[in-house]
């Protein structure tokens, strides 16, 4: 199905330095008030793009995440149970005086708290509706180490999509993401979000060029419809840094279209696929 792999990095992953309007505009408010994004944390290549559509991804918790995964340019250590009360008033705060339209929450994981941030999440989000009601929030969240109480709190406060990513296939899971991670573990967590709200839109992403095989891209497709994700993402892993996992190949443009057409054809209902494609992008276009 897809053509050979390409050693140098192609054209089509080549995107212009943000610049804009627009861009700083909401690059001051997020410095002025020390609000993390992963936009910027995980060096996204879309950061200009969505930011000039009034679209943004806040990352809260904090800056250091409790997990290693080889491909994320997240830090990474121990918060040691620090955790701001204020944020979840001061993100809601922040985010009417940018004026987006469509935020997507994420945070790193927080192994080291009892329900692993799970409240302040649920906090976050309440506080985001009520102070802008005309805000879609989509909660992009980590894992919760698969707990049915932590998860329900998460659903209660009624965000717009509920989003949780299983990263790559189930083979190279274990080499590709932290150990307390796992394939099955985020699939449970999808499917659990569904059973809480059948009605709530579900999401989940994976990458490509990690060295996965073209029959397990269709096998994580497959494992995702069965878990009733509504929503699908395929995009191209890209090295953040030297010390992260290197590119195993590059996929073209019509490549991550023929993984679209195959997750759409075996009965997911969404599939954004193409190579800058990231978990949030073009998340509000979705919708429309």
């Amino acid at each position: 199905m897809f053509k050979r792999d390409y050693l140098r990095k192609p054209d089509w992953l080549k995107v212009k330095i943000p610049s804009g309007g627009e861009y700083k505009s909401i690059y001051r408010i997020l410095q002025k008030n020390n609000l993390s994004t992963v936009c910027q944390e995980a060096r996204c290549p879309n950061i200009s793009e969505c930011w000039k559509q009034k679209s943004t991804t806040v990352m809260i918790l904090g800056k250091v995440c409790t997990r290693s995964c080889r491909f994320c340019a997240v830090m990474t250590g121990n918060p040691k149970g620090l955790l701001d009360p204020k944020e979840p008033a001061h993100v809601a705060g922040v985010i009417e005086s940018l004026g987006l339209k469509y935020v997507v929450i994420t945070s790193v994981d927080r192994d080291d708290l009892e329900d692993y941030g799970s409240q302040h999440y649920a906090d976050t989000i309440r506080a985001i509706n009520e102070m802008n009601p005309r805000v879609k929030v989509e909660a992009l969240i980590p894992d919760f180490n698969d707990n049915t109480e932590c998860l329900k709190r998460i659903v209660d406060a009624r965000p717009f999509v509920v989003g949780h990513n299983v990263e790559t296939v189930r083979r190279l899971t274990p080499y590709i993401r932290d150990r307390r991670c796992g394939y099955d573990k985020s699939l449970s967590v999808l499917r659990k979000c569904k059973e809480l709200n059948g009605q709530m839109n579900t999401k989940s992403g994976f990458m490509v060029g990690l060295g996965e095989q073209e029959m397990e891209i269709e096998e994580t497709l497959h494992d995702l419809k069965d878990a009733h994700v509504d929503i699908v993402t395929i995009g191209q892993y890209l090295q953040p840094t030297t010390k992260h996992l290197p590119v195993q190949r590059y996929y073209t443009p019509d490549d991550f279209d023929k993984m679209r057409q195959v997750g759409e054809g075996m009965g997911v209902g969404r599939v954004i696929s193409g190579p800058l494609v990231r978990s949030s992008y073009h998340a509000a276009e979705v919708f429309k």
